[in-house]
């Protein structure tokens, strides 16, 4: 195979996966929802029967968090987990069409009061989130019926103009949007926090690979000390979150805040954080195992049992 030939396999890939994402976000906004919905059912359901490497993950995943669960309780699980997380791309593809009206009736979260009475108060607030549910929504439910604009992170993606897709997306939800790479990410968000704005961290996975050691349903893993190094350099509030679907609905939880500790040195007061996050975040993903969208090898034995496999 010549050189070219083997650098154009890449792009074309890559514009490949690009015209996928542009033509979901393109075509699905245009079926009526029940349609959408059966659609996104039948997808899951295939990609589960084809029992491939995120399907099995899925399932060891979800082995940790339901431990008694017999083989057959996990398949069922993890087909559940695979509609859900193929709910959350339909609603996605649909979200820049619905109308306040419809996210506003769509969602409902509990103990949100810890949020708006701190950030009416003028504090700024770390919103910190394992990936449940529909993430997104729960956003655009903050930017349009809350009133409250926040600044959240990408990851990067490829290609280039994919990721621009996603910013596109998340800024028309009302969310300033800034990568995870390129070094500017921590300052803007500390100075929005500085400012009393609401900075909202998808938080259960890290991509750094110098995150916080946790235990986690029992198993050690790295969670992102972001959040929890934030609200020490800010004063800004550390609030947990968690997501379900409920029927039509999405529902949540506002856990209550995780305050920093009176002594030790910041890596430490950042250890203690961030458990008490990944605490909050088993708690719900627990009562929830079906939404909780972790398809990825998350801990350290399983990274160090194939060390030559991408994370």
């Amino acid at each position: 195979m010549s050189t070219s030939a083997a650098k154009g396999r890449p792009a074309a890939k890559d514009k490949l996966v690009d015209g996928l994402y542009g033509l979901g976000w393109a075509g699905v906004k245009k079926l009526p929802e029940p349609v959408a919905n059966g659609l996104g059912r039948v997808i899951a359901d295939r990609v589960w029967k084809r029992r491939g490497k995120s399907v099995l993950q899925l399932e060891a995943n979800l082995a940790r968090v339901v431990p008694d669960a017999d083989p057959a309780r996990l398949r069922a699980l993890s087909r559940a987990g695979m509609r859900s997380y193929m709910r959350y791309w339909m609603e996605s593809f649909r979200l820049p069409a619905w109308s306040r009206e419809r996210i506003a009736t769509g969602v409902e979260i509990q103990d949100i009061q810890r949020l708006t009475k701190t950030l009416e108060a003028g504090r700024g607030v770390v919103l910190a989130l394992p990936h449940m549910a529909n993430w997104d929504l729960a956003g655009a439910y903050a930017t349009t019926h809350l009133g409250h604009p926040f600044t959240t992170v990408a990851e990067r993606l490829r290609p280039e103009s994919l990721f621009d897709r996603f910013v596109a997306y998340r800024e028309g939800l009302g969310m300033e949007v800034v990568p995870h790479t390129g070094g500017s990410a921590f300052g803007t968000l500390a100075r929005r926090l500085r400012a009393g704005g609401l900075v909202c961290l998808v938080a259960d996975r890290d991509l750094s690979s110098s995150g916080v050691e946790v235990k986690f349903f029992g198993e050690s893993t790295r969670m992102p000390a972001g959040p929890a190094i934030l609200a020490q350099q800010t004063g800004a509030l550390l609030l947990p979150a968690t997501l379900w679907f409920d029927g039509t609905m999405l529902r949540g939880r506002v856990h209550p805040p995780v305050d920093v500790p009176e002594t030790g040195t910041r890596a430490e007061k950042s250890v203690v954080m961030t458990q008490a996050l990944a605490d909050a975040f088993a708690g719900g993903i627990a009562e929830h195992p079906e939404d909780w969208h972790m398809l990825q090898r998350l801990w350290l034995a399983d990274l160090e049992t194939r060390p030559g496999e991408g994370a």
